[in-house]
C-alpha cells in the first residue's frame, strides 16, 4: 500500500521545472542576458558598501567633472563626487521604489480583476467603473497634490503611484479571467465542490499569469520612468541623496561644459528598463510553457387506442431522487427575456438511468446546467423547482448548494481533456477533489485516487495518475473525468455526451464502464445524447426534448416499438441502425426554431407531416397516454392507427 501510494503522488516538479526553465533560457541569449544584468545590479545595489569604490557623498573640489578616469572610472560630478559610487547607491532608492510601486498595483489590482472576471455580473460593472473613474483622473496633477501635501516623501509617491496603475492591471487581469471562466475544467471543479476562492487560487490564477507577468515588467519599468522623473523634478526627499534621475538632473545643467555625465546614468536606466521587459517575456513563457505542452490533442407497447389526459401526478412510481417541476430558463440581453427551456417536468428514481434526446440547439444541455446552478451570466432561471431530499435547491444559499456538488451531484462532459486543468497532473486533481468532500490527510487521499483509477478501469493507475491531461487519449481522459466525478460518492451523475467524441470501440468500452460502476454505487445518471444507440444500451427511460420542452416520456424499449410523438419517429426513422427495413433514409425537413421564434400552438408542427390546424393555433400539454408514458401531441391516437411502428 504505501508503495502504491508513493507512486501516485505528484511527480516531482522542481527538477523538470528547473530543466525546462534552462532550456528555455538556453535558447533565449538575451533572456540570459537581461537575467544576469538585473541579477547583478540587485546584488551591487543591495550590497552597495562592498561594491562602492568611494562614499557617494564625498566630495573633492580639485577633481571636477574630470571624465573616466584611472581614478574614478566613470568621472566625477559637479562637486568631485564619483559618478560610479553614486549610481550603486542610487540604485537602492530606484530598486526600492519598483519594488513599492508594483506590491501596491498587484496587492490592489490582481485581486479586483479576478474578482470582476470570475464573479462578473454587477461586480464586473462596479468595479469596471470604478477603473475608469480612476483612469480618468490626471495621474501626474495627483500626484503633485499628494507631494505638495507629503513634501519629499518618496514612498509616498510610489503609493500613489501604484493606485493610479491598479485599474490598468485589473483590466488585464479580467479580460484573461473571463476567458479562463469559460473553460470546461473551471465547470468541473464547480461541480467536484471546490470553494470558488480555492478555484481562483488554484485553478484560474496559474492560466492568467502569462498576462499579468507581462503587465507586472511594463509597469516596473513605468515606475523607474516614474521615479526617475519625480528625482530629476528635485521632488524626493534628499537632493544630496544619490538618485539616478537626480543624477541626470545635474548632468543636464553642465551639459555643454561636461557631456559625458550623462551617459552613465542614462545608459543604466535604459539598460534596466530593456532588462526588464525581456525578463516579463521569458518569465511568461517559463509560467506558460507547460500549458502550451499542454494543448489538448482530439482524437477521432401495442398500438391500442391511447386515451391521452393531462399528468397531474405520479403517485403509483416510486419515490424519486430527485424531482424538476416547470423548470423555465430565459435569456436575458437589453431586448428583454428570451426562453431557452419551457416547462420542463421529470423526475428521475434511486439508481434509474434517464436518457435526454433531441436534436442541438433544443435545451438539452441548458437543463442540465439549470439543475447544477451553473448557467452562464447571461442565463437564468426564472422559474421551476428541483426538489431533491424534499428541499429545493434553485432557493438554496450558493454556499450551502455547493457543497452538493460532486458529493450529491456530479457532471461528466463532453471534451474530457478540456475539463483537466491541463497544468497539474491527473493524481492531484482527484487528491484535491478527494480532500475536498472526505477532510482526509493526503497520504489517505492519495491511496483513494489509486483506487478510483483502478475503478475505471486503468491497469496502470500509478503512470495514469502521473500524467496529465495532453498525455491521455480520448478515452483515458474520459475515463479520468469520470473518476474525478466518483471522488464525492455522488447519487446523480450528470453525464453530457460523454462519448461523442471517442470511437466506437472506446464508446462501448465507456458505455459498459458507466453500466458497471451505476450496478456498483446504485447512482442515477442523467445522460443527454444524441445517439439512440447510446439510449437502448444503457438507458431505462428517455425523455425527447425539442424547442424547449419535453415532447415525450417513455420507457426505452417502448420508446422504439412505439414513438407516440412525431418529432420522435422522424428522430428514429433518421436514425441509420434504426431505420425501417428496405425503405430509404428519412430526414426531418427544416431546423429546430430559435429561442425566441417559437410558434405559438405545437412548436413541431411547421415540420411536423401530421399538422393541423388546431395544432397551430393553442399550446399543446404534455398528455399522459399511459401510466408510464406522456406525449405532447393531440393527434396521438390517429397517427398509430394510420402510420406503422417504425
Amino acid at each position: 500500500m504505501n508503495a502504491s501510494v508513493l507512486l501516485i503522488a505528484d511527480p516531482p516538479q522542481g527538477s523538470s521545472g528547473l530543466r525546462a526553465s534552462v532550456q528555455l533560457l538556453s535558447r533565449r541569449p538575451l533572456a540570459v542576458c537581461a537575467v544576469a544584468f538585473l541579477a547583478a545590479l540587485a546584488l551591487v545595489s543591495i550590497a552597495a558598501p562592498l561594491f562602492a569604490p568611494y562614499n557617494p557623498e564625498a566630495q573633492d573640489l580639485t577633481r571636477v567633472l574630470t571624465g573616466p578616469t584611472a581614478h574614478n572610472l566613470l568621472g566625477t560630478d559637479t562637486l568631485g563626487r564619483d559618478v560610479l559610487s553614486r549610481l550603486i547607491y542610487g540604485g537602492r532608492r530606484s530598486l526600492l521604489s519598483i519594488v513599492e510601486g508594483l506590491v501596491v498595483v498587484m496587492a490592489i489590482g490582481l485581486p479586483l480583476g479576478l474578482v470582476a472576471g470570475y464573479v462578473g455580473g454587477w461586480a464586473d460593472r462596479v468595479l469596471s467603473r470604478l477603473g475608469e473613474m480612476v483612469m480618468a483622473i490626471p495621474a501626474i496633477v495627483l500626484i503633485l497634490v499628494v507631494l505638495a501635501a507629503v513634501p519629499h516623501n518618496e514612498d509616498v509617491a510610489m503609493f500613489t503611484f501604484g493606485v493610479l496603475g491598479t485599474p490598468t492591471v485589473m483590466r488585464v487581469v479580467r479580460a484573461a479571467t473571463l476567458q479562463v471562466r469559460k473553460d470546461l475544467y473551471i465547470k468541473a471543479a464547480r461541480v467536484s465542490g471546490l470553494t470558488h476562492l480555492r478555484i481562483v487560487t488554484r485553478h484560474v490564477l496559474p492560466r492568467v499569469m502569462g498576462p499579468i507577468i507581462v503587465q507586472a515588467s511594463l509597469f516596473s519599468a513605468y515606475a523607474l520612468l516614474f521615479e526617475t522623473g519625480i528625482a530629476y523634478l528635485g521632488l524626493t526627499g534628499n537632493p544630496e541623496a544619490p538618485t539616478w534621475g537626480g543624477m541626470i538632473a545635474e548632468a543636464s545643467t553642465v551639459i555643454e561644459q561636461q557631456s559625458w555625465l550623462l551617459f552613465p546614468p542614462g545608459i543604466l536606466i535604459a539598460l534596466t528598463i530593456l532588462a526588464l521587459g525581456l525578463l516579463g517575456n521569458t518569465v511568461r513563457d517559463m509560467a506558460v510553457l507547460d500549458e502550451v505542452a499542454a494543448k489538448p490533442r482530439r482524437t477521432t407497447t401495442s398500438s391500442s387506442t391511447l386515451t391521452p389526459v393531462l399528468i397531474d401526478h405520479r403517485d403509483a412510481r416510486p419515490q424519486p431522487l430527485i424531482i424538476v417541476s416547470d423548470l423555465e430558463v430565459v435569456l436575458r440581453n437589453r431586448g428583454g427575456s428570451i426562453p431557452l427551456v419551457d416547462g420542463v417536468s421529470f423526475d428521475i428514481l434511486h439508481g434509474e438511468t434517464v436518457g435526454l434526446v433531441g436534436e442541438s440547439g433544443c435545451g438539452k444541455s441548458v437543463t442540465a446546467l439549470a439543475l447544477l446552478r451553473l448557467l452562464p451570466n447571461a442565463l437564468e432561471t426564472t422559474r421551476g423547482r428541483v426538489v431533491w431530499g424534499g428541499r429545493d435547491v434553485l432557493s438554496m444559499p450558493e454556499g450551502e448548494f455547493n457543497d452538493l456538488r460532486g458529493s450529491k451531484f456530479a457532471y461528466v462532459s463532453q471534451d474530457p481533456q478540456a475539463s483537466l486543468d491541463p497544468t497539474f497532473t491527473v493524481a492531484s486533481q482527484l487528491i484535491e477533489a478527494i480532500r475536498h468532500h472526505e477532510r482526509v490527510p493526503r497520504a489517505a487521499a492519495k491511496h483513494r485516487a489509486l483506487e478510483l483509477l483502478r475503478l475505471v478501469e486503468f491497469s496502470e493507475p500509478q503512470r495514469v495518475g502521473s500524467s496529465r491531461a495532453h498525455e491521455l487519449s480520448g478515452g483515458m481522459a474520459q475515463r479520468v473525468a469520470i473518476a474525478l466525478a466518483l471522488s464525492g460518492h455522488p447519487d446523480l451523475l450528470i453525464a453530457d455526451e460523454p462519448t461523442t467524441a471517442l470511437d466506437v470501440t472506446v464508446q462501448a468500452e465507456i458505455l459498459a464502464l458507466l453500466r458497471r460502476l451505476q450496478a456498483e454505487t446504485r447512482m442515477s445518471v442523467l445522460l443527454i445524447t444524441h445517439n439512440w444507440g447510446v439510449v437502448a444500451d444503457i438507458c431505462d427511460r428517455t425523455l425527447v426534448m425539442y424547442a424547449g420542452q419535453v415532447v415525450e416520456e417513455s420507457p426505452v424499449q417502448t420508446m422504439f416499438d412505439v414513438p407516440l410523438h412525431p418529432y420522435t419517429r422522424g428522430l428514429l426513422q433518421s436514425h441509420p441502425s434504426l431505420a425501417v427495413a428496405h425503405t430509404h433514409l428519412k430526414t426531418i425537413p427544416g431546423n429546430v426554431p430559435s429561442p425566441g421564434g417559437w410558434p405559438d400552438g405545437c412548436r413541431f408542427a411547421p415540420r411536423c407531416p401530421h399538422a393541423i390546424a388546431k395544432c397551430r393555433d393553442e399550446a399543446i400539454p404534455l398528455l399522459m397516454a399511459q401510466r408510464d408514458r406522456a406525449t405532447r401531441c393531440i393527434r396521438v391516437n390517429e397517427i398509430l392507427a394510420e402510420v406503422e411502428p417504425a
